[in-house]
């Protein structure tokens, strides 16, 4: 059953990741690869919000995360390509542009996922408090 779930979410990670291609090229025409950073970007702090919040609630089934955190932040994010665009910005001999890019998405990514990280402790920390005043 969790391979099943891990699957469907890595369908879904793989088309939204796809439709912010789509989105992205609608008004961005440079040689920076914006939307694989936008993606990158987005699941590094949906990825820490996640896994400090959202997958610490009590009774938030594992397989469930599983199915979101490797599924489909996983099909969402995407290292390769990361990795593939810059080697042909410098293929390109656009050097200036593959080290802002690999700059920004190493620093951003880690500001990302910290910062999601953060809004997800806080958030966990807020929700614990309300459901111990329930019970």
């Amino acid at each position: 059953m969790i391979y099943l779930l891990v699957g469907l979410g890595g369908i879904a990670g793989a088309c939204l990741r796809y439709s912010v291609g789509l989105w992205t090229s609608s008004f961005w025409t440079g040689s920076f690869p914006a939307a694989t950073l936008l993606a990158n970007l987005a699941g590094s702090f949906l990825l820490g919000w996640l896994t400090e919040y959202v997958f610490k609630i009590k009774g938030f089934p594992p397989h469930f995360a599983a199915a979101i955190g490797t599924g489909l932040i996983g099909s969402f994010t995407t290292f390769s390509t990361f990795s593939f665009e810059n080697i042909q910005l410098m293929i390109a001999d656009k050097w200036e542009t593959a080290i802002m890019y690999t700059l920004s998405s190493l620093i951003g990514g880690y500001l990302f996922v910290s910062s999601g990280y953060h809004l997800g402790r806080k958030m966990l920390s807020q929700h614990n408090a309300r459901t111990a005043r329930h019970e």
